[in-house]
């Protein structure tokens, strides 16, 4: 869309000529392929963690009897209730002290642990029956072999489900990946995005094609995968 259609009155919803110069613009005047391979590691890699740490927690959380077993679960779910912008000091503050600034380290640290992801993997494992385990054991299978072979295949739509939504959530993350670093090549697409707005003013029409192709991965996850969303929330929101 050419700039002078984007702050018309009334708005135009379709352009008057098409153009590619704002995609151009946007894909030169900043290192956005960059950008996205540092979202792509960010986002990829904190999600295959948390689904790591979010079946773990929640496999100890639902097969195993131990003394303060709902305490521990019940805290869990009590840092649910605590805004992130309370710890973004603190956080920052360790990650700084571990010189983990301008690092994918620093980025990914705090997006490796959900409490929701915990809670929606727990209420989907409670909806296996105990037998499960009991029978593995009979035939001699240990704890780490009916995690790795028996329940997480069993596990695939709600691992999808955290895996996406964990996934689109860091990609869209702005502040935190802001903070810790100061290097333009490690910032992230979202942050990059916001270096197209130049001093004399706002260029709309290179800051909405960028912001367009940001979208698409997102959305290309979503269209493919909406039915394993869908699916997952289900098994995880009851215990059948």
């Amino acid at each position: 869309m050419p700039g002078e259609d984007i702050l018309t009155i009334p708005p135009k919803f379709l352009p008057s000529r098409w153009i590619t110069e704002n995609y151009e613009m946007a894909w030169t005047l900043t290192t956005l392929p960059r950008f996205m391979l540092n979202s792509l590691i960010l986002a990829g890699v904190s999600s295959v963690v948390r689904v790591i740490t979010a079946s773990m927690a929640a496999f100890a959380l639902s097969f195993f009897e131990f003394r303060g077993r709902n305490v521990i679960f019940m805290l869990i779910m009590g840092t649910m209730m605590v805004p992130s912008d309370i710890v973004l000091v603190s956080n920052y503050h360790t990650v700084s002290r571990l010189g983990w600034i301008n690092t994918y380290m620093g980025m990914m640290i705090v997006f490796f642990v959900s409490a929701n992801n915990i809670f929606m993997m727990r209420q989907y494992y409670l909806t296996f029956s105990k037998d499960l385990k009991e029978a593995s054991e009979v035939d001699g299978c240990g704890n780490i072999r009916f995690f790795c072979t028996i329940l997480l295949p069993l596990s695939t739509p709600i691992i999808t489900t955290i895996f996406i939504s964990s996934f689109i959530s860091t990609w869209n993350t702005y502040l935190w990946p802001m903070l810790v670093t100061n290097d333009n090549l490690m910032r992230t697409v979202q942050v990059g995005v916001t270096m197209l707005n130049f001093p004399e003013g706002s260029t709309y029409g290179p800051v909405m094609a960028a912001s367009m192709i940001v979208l698409l991965p997102t959305l290309a996850v979503f269209v493919i995968f909406r039915r394993q969303i869908v699916g997952g929330i289900m098994g995880g929101a009851v215990k059948g």
